[in-house]
């Protein structure tokens, strides 16, 4: 049996970033960029008024000027103004040749059918976008590891930008293993439990942006469960198996494994909850075997999975380990990590009630998980501890 630290590290080291792909940015949100992107023109292509109103020369601001034409978004003419006239303009318009100023149409009026300034703080290039403001020619637009976010896809299409080199997300496949299990909208017969650990995994992969998301079900028993991981081997880039991973009679997750080629990383960690976590790797692909319980199913997602597949997709680990000052007393017993469902709020962590592993309602309250070290036994409030962050 390894440490926390250890089972983390193991994983690190054995998770590679998936290869590069071309994908439209239409298609690349949540994706990490894997080349440095560039502007292919100058953004805005042209001079460009910010406001609704009258394009001028400065020069020409206290003239009476003639009105000539106007000036709209889109427009493809070729306006010119010369000294003494105005054109009326809007906003996102090129300037008219021999502009270099627009009035807001607030600040003007009609006298005799000329055009009158009435704005004292008036200046050179006021409410004007000079061409390549946003972006110039051949200029850095985002950088490799960049995260692409809506904004930044915006921003790449406002700068003619269509496809970009980024790091795939992973496909994933969640096998449930157990006699016991049924789906949510049946009754219940003796002996069967509500399955939930599907439904919670895959909502916390879509949270990641992780839509390519399979649930295969599979019996207790040693050649289907290994008929099922052979199928999705080869279709996965991760496999997160809940359930049968212990040494139990009807536990076949570490044999089926064994049968399929994947070569153990370690199995058994010193923690609590989540104790039998087996992790595996075939090639690039990993391979989890989480605990069947809920909260050990979460609980080692967030420590180990979900870090994983940030790895593999180039990506931040969005769990943030912080310190915190715990809000309870606390005693376990030494030799394992324990993780509990808490509340962490201003520096301040209080652990939840119902923390047994079968239990989901505290964890459905929680918005983080308490670290406590292997080595201590007793915690006392105020004790500052390590806390991990659950994604919003």
């Amino acid at each position: 049996m390894i440490t926390v630290q250890e089972a983390k590290q193991l994983i690190v080291e054995h998770t590679l970033k998936c290869s590069p792909i071309i994908q439209h940015i239409s298609a690349s949100h949540q994706h990490v960029l894997a080349a440095d992107v560039y502007a292919i023109c100058n953004i805005p292509a042209f001079k460009q008024s910010s406001m609704d109103g009258y394009a001028i020369k400065f020069s020409d601001k206290d003239l009476p000027l003639e009105l000539v034409g106007e000036m709209a978004a889109g427009t493809s003419q070729n306006l010119e103004i010369t000294a003494g006239q105005a054109c009326r303009i809007f906003t996102g318009a090129p300037l008219p040749h021999g502009a270099d100023t627009v009035v807001m149409q607030e600040k003007i009026s009609l006298e005799n059918g000329k055009l009158i300034i009435q704005d004292n703080n008036l200046s050179l290039g006021l409410n004007t976008r000079d061409e390549g403001s946003e972006i110039e020619i051949g200029a850095l637009a985002m950088q490799e590891g960049n995260y692409l976010t809506a904004a930044a896809i915006g921003f790449l299409a406002g700068v003619g930008v269509t496809e970009v080199l980024v790091y795939p997300l992973p496909k994933v496949s969640i096998i449930l293993t157990g006699k016991e299990l049924t789906k949510p909208g049946f009754p219940l017969l003796f002996g069967q439990v509500y399955e939930s650990n599907s439904y919670s995994l895959t909502a916390a992969l879509n949270q990641a942006g992780i839509t390519d998301v399979a649930v295969l079900e599979a019996d207790d028993d040693l050649e289907i469960l290994t008929q099922v991981i052979q199928k999705v081997l080869s279709q996965s880039d991760i496999i997160i198996l809940t359930g049968g991973v212990s040494v139990g009679d009807y536990d076949f997750v570490l044999e089926a494994s064994r049968l399929c080629n994947i070569e153990q990383i370690f199995h058994k960690v010193k923690q609590k909850p989540g104790k039998p976590l087996f992790f595996g790797k075939l090639n690039q692909k990993l391979i989890f075997g989480l605990p069947g319980n809920p909260s050990s199913v979460l609980s080692c997602f967030y420590n180990y999975v979900l870090p994983a597949i940030s790895l593999f997709s180039g990506k931040q680990n969005p769990v943030k380990e912080i310190k915190a000052e715990l809000l309870n007393d606390y005693k376990k017993p030494i030799g394992l990590t324990h993780f509990l469902k808490g509340n962490y709020n201003d520096g301040k962590a209080a652990a939840l009630g119902a923390q047994d592993s079968y239990r989901l309602s505290s964890f459905a309250q929680a918005n983080c998980l308490i670290m406590l070290e292997e080595g201590e036994e007793h915690f006392a409030k105020g004790d500052v501890v390590n806390v991990l962050l659950i994604p919003e």
